[in-house]
């Protein structure tokens, strides 16, 4: 390329091309002396094309997201009361402020730049065009290869920000328009403001990775999933918020001392990141000082005012107590508590001491206790053994009882029936003869009304010696002398006294013939 040699200088990382103006340089060209960058006051690395790539991080394999922040070394200075220059000031944001735009325009702007007004620095004369000052820009580089002149511009490799999940970025700006507080008159603990004004941004950079100037602009990183801090020796969480919290020491009513290895879990909600950290500074401030002052005097007040067994018997309602207390001390910095536990208790040697021997006579008052246990059971277990010996002999007893008394209803079933049936028969019977007697009687009558009184009781009489063994013609008839009508008489006396000898005597057996016909 053909450049006069006279009117610029071309310097090269191995050598200079041109006349130099400075009568330095010529005494030096014209000792034979070679110029080289180190005669403008030049690193051989600066005449390279410059790089804003991922660094690998020392020690580690993983690569660290970077930005290149700009200073520039030509042009007007900055206005008073300006640290760092952007181009066309930030006449934008109010504007975009004016006509109601919400704080995530507004972030989405200011983590925006300028930079191809100028190609990126590399048209240096734009950039002065543009306005732009000298100094400090806002606009940082983002990855890529610059051909940059490194007598205009000096470029710094710092790390990007990268807000991981579970992370909030609450922004401290120290450029922009003027502080207009909107934390209102109730918020004692600072300023708030919108993003593009100077101070504590109201709302917070949330999950992601921004190309912001961290020169101008401090993140405070603020972990705003559930946070987990120990007070005790050894024990620290990767966020590396508790490396300065110890076991707490607190002495009881008697003089004990305790050391208390305690986890207590927060949350900050990301909406509620700027004004933690406008109470409190950072989140190391919080826990070292807030936390710490808390938690400490808490557990010491309350084991001082407790004797050692008590506080070893109520370590429950101790714990609760204690989380009740700490979510009331870090509401005031809208901070939640998610729980509050007592991991350990160290206990004094001489306690100790005096507890393991009240524990050793408890255990062996319960293993006698289990002793007697184990003979009442065995007792018991030879009780149900001889039971179990019987039961063949009791079920067999059993068995024959329920025979017998089978047996014993069945013969008072058989006897209820038959004096059932003996009761219904002679019932029977009794109706028989009376319905029997009646009609007698009343044939009797009716004989006696018809035949008379004498006829009616031969009639029956030779009724009853037809139907009995007495023959009915007795062997010898009495009759009257004079042979009148007595003779029926007779023949009736006679027959009654038959009849009453047959019913004193034993019936004779029929006689094989006939008897003879009385005499006339």
């Amino acid at each position: 390329m053909p450049v006069h040699p006279v009117a610029f200088l071309t310097i090269t990382k191995n050598k200079v091309f041109g006349l130099p103006i400075s009568s330095d340089l010529q005494a030096r060209q014209g000792r034979d002396e070679r110029l080289t960058p180190a005669s403008f006051n030049l690193e051989p690395w600066q005449l390279d094309v410059f790089r804003v790539e991922p660094q690998l991080q020392q020690g580690s394999e993983e690569k660290l997201d970077v930005v290149g922040v700009v200073t520039t070394l030509e042009g007007d200075p900055l206005e008073s009361g300006h640290i760092a220059s952007r181009l066309g000031g930030f006449d934008d944001m109010e504007k975009l402020e004016l006509a109601g735009a919400d704080d995530q325009k507004l972030i989405e702007v200011l983590l925006g730049d300028k930079n191809a007004s100028h190609n990126n620095y590399q048209d240096f004369q734009a950039f002065l065009n543009a306005g732009g000052k000298m100094g400090l820009q806002h606009d940082v580089l983002r990855y890529g290869a610059y051909t940059l002149n490194p007598f205009l511009v000096r470029v710094e490799i710092v790390p990007m920000l990268v807000v991981k999940q579970g992370e909030a970025a609450a922004i401290k700006a120290y450029v922009g328009l003027v502080t207009q507080d909107t934390s209102g008159p109730n918020f004692k603990f600072g300023s708030l403001v919108k993003p593009g004004h100077r101070g504590l941004w109201e709302d917070p950079l949330r999950t992601g990775k921004y190309a912001i100037n961290p020169r101008i602009y401090k993140a405070e990183v603020v972990p705003t999933a559930i946070l987990k801090l120990d007070w005790a020796a050894e024990v620290t969480g990767a966020h590396g918020l508790d490396k300065n919290l110890q076991p707490i020491v607190a002495k009881s009513d008697e003089g004990f001392v305790f050391k208390i290895d305690l986890q207590v879990l927060i949350h900050v909600p990301d909406t509620k990141a700027p004004k933690v950290i406008s109470m409190v500074g950072t989140m190391k401030n919080l826990v070292d000082d807030v936390l710490q002052a808390a938690v400490g005097n808490l557990f010491r007040d309350k084991l001082g005012s407790m004797r050692a067994i008590q506080f070893i018997e109520t370590r429950q309602e101790v714990q609760q107590e204690a989380f009740k207390h700490i979510q009331a001390q870090l509401a005031l910095y809208d901070v939640e508590t998610r729980g509050v536990y007592i991991q350990d208790v160290i206990l004094p040697e001489d306690l100790v001491k005096v507890l393991t021997e009240r524990e050793i006579a408890n255990q062996q008052i319960a293993t006698f206790q289990k002793q007697e246990e184990a003979q009442k059971g065995r007792v018991a277990m030879e009780k149900a053994k001889g039971t179990a010996d019987m039961q063949s002999p009791l079920a067999r007893s059993e068995v024959e009882i329920s025979i017998k008394e089978n047996n014993a209803k069945a013969r008072k079933a058989e006897a209820d029936g038959e004096a059932t049936f003996t009761s219904r028969t002679g019932a029977a019977k009794a109706a028989e003869v009376e319905a029997v007697g009646l009609a007698k009687a009343k044939a009797y009558k009716e004989q006696v009304a018809a035949l008379g009184q004498a006829q009616t009781a031969l009639v029956n009489v030779a009724d009853v010696l037809s139907r009995g063994t007495v023959p009915f013609v007795p062997n010898i008839l009495v009759t009257g002398g004079n042979g009148d009508g007595n003779a029926a008489n007779g023949l009736m006396a006679t027959l009654t006294g038959m009849f009453a000898k047959s019913l004193h005597a034993p019936a004779a057996p029929a006689p094989a013939t006939e008897a003879a016909p009385p005499k006339a």
